[in-house]
């Protein structure tokens, strides 16, 4: 069985979950159809003293995925617009969890067309709201558990992306958050051309 199927992965602390997951696929069935795509950003969110994630200020009734078992999707409602995809990390009651940011679009392109419709390609997946709208994720699919492939909602293994190509930065959106946490480089991502390249490679 691949590690993206065993909940024993997400066990790990969410920066290492956040490195691994990129380039893996996350995969959504709808209706019979298969929308995915391959991760590109990812965010790490780790644990009550970490002052830009949701357990920040202890359990709540919104950030209680947080609290349960690893591998489980976090979807939550944000600015009364936007959903956003998380995966839980780090053994239960400890609370931690990965944002996807970006894909790359792979399958099911003509639903993320009419799911983002108005917007070009390069920007149908390139945003954490961006990516639920293209993939038809909200609230229904919160809990869902991404190490299952029998789930709608779940992670399927994808291309290693080597060390080199990982990028890393501060996290977006994150400004109400005090020092180091404001600033610490906890967003990874590979750039789409040099993904690009990895996917010619494989082919």
């Amino acid at each position: 069985m691949h590690p993206f199927h065993e909940t024993e992965f997400y066990e790990q602390p969410a920066r290492e979950v956040a490195q691994a997951l990129l380039g893996q696929r996350i995969v959504h069935i709808v209706n019979g159809q298969r929308i995915s795509g391959y991760l590109l950003e990812t965010e790490a969110y780790d644990g009550e003293s970490d002052g830009a994630c949701h357990a920040r200020s202890g359990k709540t009734a919104r950030n209680a995925p947080l609290y349960g078992p690893p591998g489980l999707a976090y979807v939550y409602f944000t600015y009364g617009i936007h959903w956003l995809l998380n995966v839980v990390a780090r053994p239960e009651n400890e609370p931690a969890g990965v944002l996807f940011r970006a894909i790359f679009p792979i399958e099911g392109l003509d639903i993320i067309r009419t799911n983002r419709v108005g917007q070009n390609r390069r920007n149908w997946c390139n945003g954490p709201a961006k990516l639920t709208r293209a993939l038809a994720v909200d609230g229904e699919q919160n809990l869902s558990p991404l190490y299952d492939s029998n789930s709608h909602l779940h992670i399927e293994p994808g291309i290693l992306v080597p060390d080199h190509l990982v990028r890393t930065g501060p996290r977006i959106g994150v400004d109400y958050a005090p020092e180091p946490w404001k600033s610490i480089e906890w967003r990874f991502f590979v750039n789409e051309k040099d993904f690009q390249s990895l996917l010619e490679e494989k082919e």
